[in-house]
């Protein structure tokens, strides 16, 4: 039922998904850019539907309020305080072995602000649970959502977050002026 309302939003807001189901991977971290918008949040939900992907959203825990914050823990949030070191890459490698299949969501940029200096949280929980991060973007020039490529980290976190960025330059969020550099 949720695939036929998120593919009847899509057809009416004029977006699309890409068309290419993500590669066959049970678990993995999923990095989305560029940024920009609340919107980003509802576009990747009603993707991820479309595409039949298990996914767990990091959100800021000043969003969890009733009646709000129901709906985003039944939409798969997960709420983080982002104010103090709670030991979340403990808990999400956690989370990863106790699922048979998750795909685990970072918005790498922190902020829907211009921010060229990622947090590396995303990189350090692919690494430490030896999963692979998978590439995903939002253009809304093109109205356009999906994933885009598997990344295997090397360990080199500034070279390879080099290389995730270089990815997902070529997609415009809703804001040009917060997007990747």
């Amino acid at each position: 039922m949720l695939k036929y309302i998120a593919r009847f939003l899509f057809k009416i807001t004029g977006w699309e998904i890409d068309p290419n189901p993500p590669e066959n991977i049970d678990k993995c971290v999923v990095a989305v850019g560029p940024h920009t918008s609340n919107w980003d949040f509802i576009i990747g939900k009603l993707a991820f539907v479309m595409y039949g992907v298990n996914a767990k959203f990091l959100i800021k825990k000043e969003l969890f309020f009733p009646p709000f914050g129901w709906f985003l823990k039944w939409a798969g949030g997960i709420p983080v305080n982002r104010k103090k070191n709670n030991q979340f890459t403990s808990k999400a490698i956690s989370l990863f072995d106790k699922e048979e299949s998750l795909y685990l969501v970072f918005t790498p940029e922190g902020t829907r602000k211009h921010n060229p200096k990622w947090k590396k949280g995303f990189y350090y929980i692919a690494l430490k649970a030896k999963v692979p991060i998978y590439i995903c973007y939002i253009d809304f020039s093109k109205k356009r959502g999906g994933f885009d490529s598997v990344f295997h980290p090397t360990g080199d976190v500034d070279k390879d977050i080099l290389e995730i960025k270089s990815v997902l330059k070529k997609y415009k969020g809703r804001f040009l002026e917060n997007g990747i550099d």
